[in-house]
C-alpha cells in the first residue's frame, strides 16, 4: 500500500456549539468526534497523522493523544484559513512520500471506506481527488465545477454564482494529493476571496493550472456529515447507533427494542446476547457470548463472562470483571472487582474494590466498605462463601473460601475458611415493653403540635 500521511485540521473554535468544550471533543458514540477522524486515517492505512489545532487547544491534543499516541501535533496561531492550517504541518509533508490526505476534524461518521474512494482514484493515476457528496439540501457547501469526471474547482457558497450554487454535487471533507503535487502547490494559495483567507480548496483550481489530473470520489451524505451545533451533534449521535445496532445485530445480538439500546464506539458484544430495553453501554465494555443484559442497566468499563446474566437496573463500571456464569440481579452495583465464576448477587448489593471467588453467594443488602474517606481498601471473599442479607464488609477484609456470615452482621476482621462469623449485638426481647415505648412515641407527637 502507498504511504499515506493525513493531515487532520481541527484549529476552528466551533462557536456555534455554544460550549466551553471545543467542538471536536464533544463524543459521538463516547469518543471524541476528532477521535473518530483519526481512527479512520487509520483504517485506511494512514503510517502518520498531523493533527493541527488552535493555540488555546491543549486539550484536544491531550485528548487525541491518549487515543492514538503517535499522532503529532501542530499549532495554527493565527487563524488564516484552512490552507493555511494545512501549512502548518510541513516539518511532515515537507518528508512525505505517496500520498497526503487533508481532512476536517469534526466529522464523526467517517470511514476509512471513504478515505479510500478517493486515494484508490489516485492509484488509477489522478494527481489530486476531492471527496464529494450529493446532500439533500446543498446550502452553504463548496460545489464542484466539472467537466464529466474531471474537476476544474471547487467554489465556496459565498463565492458561487447563482447558477453555481444550482449545483447539487458537493464538497465533503477529503482531499487527497500525491505529496509532490501538494507540496508544489500548499505555497501558491491566495486570500483572493471573500473571506479574505488561505483556501484549501484553491488548490483544485491551482492543480488544474499546473496540468495536473484533477477528479473526484464520492461518498454517502451521513458519512460525511459535519458537526457544528447541538442539533448536529444529536443527530450524529442517532445515526451513530443506529449504525452499531445494525452492525451488531447482523453479527448475532438480539435487542428487544434497539432504539432504546445506547452504545460505544467500541462495544464488544458476542453471538447469543439478549439485550433488553434501555441498556446504556460505556466505554470499555466487552461481553461474551450468551449473556442476557436485562433492561435499564449501565455498564461502561467492564467485562462480562459467558452466560452471565444482568439486570434488571444493575450498574457495572470501573474495569469491573465478571466470570462465566455470574449473576447480578436488580439494584446491584459493582464497582472495580473481580467476580468468579458462578458467583451471584441477586439483589440490592454495592460491591466495590472486591475480589470475590467463584459459586459464592452475596446476599441482598451487602455493602463492601471500601473508602474511609481518604483511602480505598480491597474487600476479598473466596469461594463458596455464603455472605448473609445486609451485611457491612469493612475493607480491607478476608473471607476465606466455604465461610459463612451471618445477616445484619458487620464484618470488620478476617473470617478464616469454614467459619460462621457472627458480626452484630445479641438479640435481647423486653416482655412487655411495646406499650410504653408506644406511650412516649404519642406523648411526644402530642407535643410537637401544641
Amino acid at each position: 500500500m502507498t504511504e499515506l500521511l493525513s493531515i487532520i485540521l481541527a484549529a476552528g473554535e466551533g462557536t456555534r456549539m455554544k460550549s466551553s468544550l471545543p467542538k471536536v471533543l464533544h463524543p459521538v458514540g463516547g469518543m471524541p468526534i476528532v477521535g473518530h477522524v483519526a481512527r479512520a486515517a487509520r483504517q485506511a492505512g494512514s503510517s502518520k497523522i498531523a493533527l493541527v489545532t488552535g493555540p488555546r487547544h491543549a486539550e484536544i491534543r491531550e485528548r487525541v493523544s491518549a487515543l492514538d499516541p503517535e499522532v503529532v501535533h501542530f499549532e495554527q496561531s493565527v487563524a488564516r484559513g484552512t490552507g493555511h492550517a494545512a501549512s502548518m504541518a510541513r516539518e511532515l509533508f515537507e518528508k512525505a512520500e505517496g500520498y497526503i490526505a487533508v481532512v476536517y476534524g469534526d466529522h464523526p461518521l467517517l470511514r476509512g471506506e471513504n478515505f479510500r474512494a478517493v486515494l484508490d482514484r489516485l492509484d488509477a493515476g489522478l494527481d489530486v481527488a476531492i471527496l464529494g457528496f450529493e446532500p439533500v439540501d446543498p446550502t452553504g457547501y463548496g460545489r464542484f465545477i466539472t467537466d464529466g469526471e474531471r474537476l476544474l474547482a471547487i467554489r465556496e457558497h459565498k463565492d458561487a454564482s447563482d447558477e453555481e450554487r444550482g449545483i447539487g454535487l458537493c464538497n465533503a471533507c477529503i482531499l487527497a494529493f500525491r505529496a509532490e503535487v501538494f507540496r508544489d502547490l500548499i505555497d501558491k494559495i491566495d486570500t483572493n476571496n471573500a473571506q479574505g483567507e488561505y483556501y484549501l480548496t484553491d488548490l483544485v483550481n491551482l492543480a488544474n493550472q499546473a496540468g495536473k489530473k484533477v477528479g473526484y470520489g464520492l461518498a454517502p451524505e451521513v458519512d460525511v456529515m459535519g458537526v457544528n451545533d447541538r442539533r448536529q451533534l444529536a443527530r450524529a449521535e442517532k445515526l451513530f447507533q443506529q449504525i452499531r445496532r445494525d452492525e451488531l445485530m447482523a453479527a448475532g445480538v438480539t435487542m428487544r427494542d434497539p432504539d432504546s439500546v445506547w452504545l460505544s464506539w467500541d462495544t464488544e458484544i458476542g453471538r447469543d446476547v439478549t439485550i433488553f430495553p434501555n441498556v446504556v453501554f460505556g466505554p470499555g465494555v466487552k461481553i461474551e457470548d450468551n449473556v442476557e443484559i436485562r433492561a435499564f442497566c449501565d455498564i461502561e468499563d467492564a467485562l462480562i463472562g459467558e452466560g452471565s446474566s444482568i439486570g434488571p437496573f444493575a450498574r457495572i463500571r470501573g474495569g469491573a470483571e465478571l466470570g462465566p456464569d455470574v449473576h447480578l440481579g436488580n439494584f446491584v452495583e459493582v464497582k472495580k472487582s473481580k467476580i468468579g465464576a458462578g458467583t451471584k448477587a441477586g439483589h440490592l448489593s454495592y460491591l466495590g474494590d472486591a475480589e470475590i471467588g467463584s459459586k459464592t453467594n452475596i446476599g441482598a443488602g451487602t455493602i463492601t466498605c471500601n473508602y474511609d474517606g481518604v483511602n480505598k481498601d480491597k474487600t476479598i471473599i473466596g469461594d463458596n462463601v455464603f455472605v448473609g442479607s445486609n451485611a457491612s464488609l469493612v475493607a480491607p477484609v478476608k473471607i476465606g473460601d466455604g465461610a459463612y456470615t451471618a445477616s445484619g452482621s458487620v464484618i470488620t476482621d478476617d473470617v478464616p475458611a469454614d467459619a460462621v462469623a457472627f458480626g452484630r449485638a445479641r438479640q435481647e426481647n423486653k416482655l412487655g415493653y411495646a406499650p410504653t415505648l408506644k406511650e412516649r412515641a404519642l406523648a411526644k407527637k402530642a407535643a410537637k403540635g401544641k
